[in-house]
């Protein structure tokens, strides 16, 4: 069965393990009977598909134009089987051969931001609407970076945009509410509840926005998760989206340790191409930095 609900209790590297017992409890109550996921295989189709536009790269004569299509569609396979470095240099290459590709912008964007490339990001995402200003995801994209970036209210607009042309989406709604929430969250919440109103609800996200609106517990959020489930791997592809926003969720509230383990617990999954998965590496390094300042604090205090 896919159903795994252990007793469960991580000792987060980032806080120097389980030091006090008080700690250790609290990541007990919080993240006992946690569903665990079984990380997604590495997909032979695209590694099969990978092996075939190699052949095809190097064996066959093409214009620069097609060559740079080529060279940003196995980029993004390389994502899709998390070859990072191999994707990135792709489309560098393609966006050489064909500077008015506005896919391979936005691809290398993303990266950028995973980064923490900021400037470079935004020019890359600014490249990609200025090629196609209906590129979509380019909203979402850039949106995202100057989240990380320090800049919510641009982000806002963005990510505002983003949601605007389809609001019946949970995962729009939540990206609006982060950075509208690094603004004023008062307020923020508040249009989360109208958004709400709005939203699938046969999506089993619209759950995650229950939970941020203290609508429903942690727990009824995972057993809302299994809801309709019918294989292993869209299982996994939930959760790796749970434990993403359940650790937005903990580290808003200043709990850098159960945040951490979400965020490690949504990398195990694997699901490279996901914008959760994305940025869960992301997280972590920025509660990294959070808890070296408030150790470096206590210790001049001291």
């Amino acid at each position: 069965m896919y159903r795994y609900l252990l007793p469960f209790v991580l000792c987060s590297g980032l806080l120097g393990g389980c030091a006090a017992n008080m700690s250790a409890q609290q990541n007990a109550t919080q993240m006992s009977n946690l569903l665990l996921a079984e990380p997604a295989p590495m997909s032979v189709r695209s590694q099969m598909a990978i092996s075939r536009y190699n052949q095809i790269l190097n064996q066959v004569s093409l214009k620069d134009e097609e060559r740079a299509q080529l060279l940003h569609q196995r980029g993004m396979l390389y994502d899709s089987v998390g070859l990072a470095g191999l994707a990135q240099f792709d489309f560098n290459q393609a966006i050489q051969l064909k500077p008015d590709l506005a896919e391979a912008y936005n691809s290398i964007g993303v990266h950028y931001t995973q980064q923490m490339d900021f400037i470079q990001a935004y020019e890359a995402f600014d490249a990609t609407l200025d090629i196609n200003p209906d590129y979509e995801f380019a909203f979402l994209n850039r949106g995202i970076a100057l989240y990380y970036g320090g800049r919510p209210d641009l982000a806002l607009q963005d990510l505002g945009a983003f949601y605007s042309k389809d609001a019946s989406d949970p995962y729009r709604a939540l990206w609006s509410y982060l950075a509208a929430s690094e603004i004023d969250k008062v307020q923020a919440t508040k249009d989360l509840s109208i958004a709400r109103k709005s939203l699938d609800k046969d999506n089993w996200a619209t759950n995650l926005v229950d939970l941020y609106l203290d609508k429903i517990s942690e727990g009824k959020l995972l057993s809302a998760l299994i809801s309709g489930v019918s294989s292993q791997q869209q299982l996994t592809d939930r959760l790796c989206e749970a434990y993403f926003y359940l650790g937005k969720y903990h580290s808003a509230r200043g709990e850098r340790g159960i945040a951490s383990n979400y965020f490690k617990l949504t990398l195990s999954t694997n699901v490279f191409e996901y914008v959760e998965h994305r940025y869960a590496r992301l997280e972590l390094n920025l509660l990294r930095e959070e808890t070296s300042k408030a150790e470096h604090s206590d210790d001049q205090a001291n």
